[in-house]
């Protein structure tokens, strides 16, 4: 069945230059007819999923569109609903986009749809308050198990804490939250609602693992330690600008996935590890839930002696199953990986090259190379 023509030309000719990027341009196949957006595939079934607001979804292609349908869509559109439902969105809080996981665009979608968090209408939201204290399902580091444990979030202390027990008296661990990163990871935490908190403790690379059964509550977690970071570096940066704060706050990992890598002297055997890129630091583990980063290098600009290229130098013995080599060269030793097909080197070198293309701030000279320079051992682990 054919869309109605008026609806294409209106979606083609006016709307599509006004999507937001929480829509990939190419898919925008459904329209919602309660609220007259267009919406991709993927959003059309969190919509659906609303009946207490009465979502009402239809397809562009498959559905039939009578002539008020059309003139409402016309009437109203994506830049207007966002004048009304995201006037008010706090700075801070991760607007997801159609990469990001199931939970983030949902939760995205009902507080400006279903609770109107951004109006300008309702009461002050938990991730407003500056303080957060609950439960929240975590990973054993040494068992595996998840486990409900109490955490509290403090503006005031600038620390997110863990304790063992509710009514425990002093903290598991104290960790400062602008050292923190939280990115959403269901499917490697195996919950849909799972969100992988990672800090530096003692020089080394610290990942938790949690998750809530409730997505409301996850998410909000997540936008309270970007309000509490997004204050913090305010006072520590007074003249920088929301603009140049906010990739500062939580980001997503640039890249994870395995590899195959050998030790410094590279007469080793090629061990299969997971690697996870964040910026300027490449961590890999054993396993992809390690509690603790194996090893990891920097790296830094390329004026400064770091490189990336396809291949392994010359002699290289290679005992592995992956033979599609990669070489990353730093002033203190050169790392040798292999991966398992061309189309995956090749994406970590693109990602290598990125960041190694992009000059170093005079943050990360003082402090993020600094701070791994102390403590590179001697002889890197395997």
């Amino acid at each position: 069945m054919k869309p109605h023509t008026s609806l294409c030309s209106l979606f083609f000719l006016v709307l599509l230059p006004s999507f937001p990027p929480s829509i990939p341009p190419s898919d925008p196949s459904w329209g919602s007819c309660s609220l007259g957006v267009f919406i991709c595939v993927q959003c059309s079934g969190i919509h659906r999923n609303i009946p207490n607001i009465g979502m009402k979804v239809k397809s562009l292609s498959l559905s039939r569109w009578e002539d008020q349908e059309v003139k409402f869509m016309a009437e109203n559109g994506n830049e207007l609903m966002k004048q009304k439902y995201e006037a008010f969105v706090p700075v801070y809080y991760y607007k997801p986009t159609h990469k990001d996981c199931q939970v983030l665009r949902e939760q995205w979608i009902r507080a400006k749809y279903e609770r109107k968090e951004f109006t300008g209408e309702g009461k002050k939201q938990t991730y407003e308050e500056g303080t957060r204290d609950g439960m929240l399902m975590k990973r054993g580091r040494d068992n595996g198990q998840f486990l409900n444990r109490r955490f509290v979030l403090s503006e005031r202390e600038g620390t997110l804490k863990y304790f063992t027990k509710y009514d425990a008296k002093e903290p598991k661990a104290v960790i400062k939250v602008d050292s923190i990163n939280a990115a959403f990871q269901p499917e490697k935490i195996g919950n849909p609602n799972g969100l992988q908190i990672t800090y530096l403790k003692d020089y080394n690379t610290r990942n938790i693992f949690l998750y809530h059964d409730n997505g409301k509550e996850i998410v909000d977690w997540f936008n309270s330690i970007r309000a509490i970071q997004l204050h913090y570096l305010k006072v520590a940066f007074p003249g920088a600008n929301d603009a140049e704060l906010m990739p500062k706050l939580t980001r997503n990992f640039l890249k994870e996935g395995y590899m195959e890598k050998t030790g410094p002297r590279h007469t080793e055997g090629f061990k299969k590890r997971w690697f996870t890129l964040d910026h300027r630091r490449l961590m890999y583990y054993k396993d992809p839930l390690d509690a603790f980063a194996k090893g990891e290098a920097f790296l830094g600009h390329q004026d400064h002696g770091y490189r990336a290229s396809p291949g392994l130098p010359a002699g290289t013995h290679c005992n592995g199953a992956w033979q599609h080599g990669i070489t990353i060269v730093t002033p203190e030793r050169s790392f040798l990986f292999t991966c398992e097909t061309e189309v995956e080197q090749q994406d970590w070198l693109k990602h290598f090259n990125d960041v190694i293309s992009i000059q170093m701030s005079p943050q990360e000279y003082s402090s993020v190379e600094a701070r791994w320079l102390q403590k590179l051992p001697r002889k890197a682990k395997t």
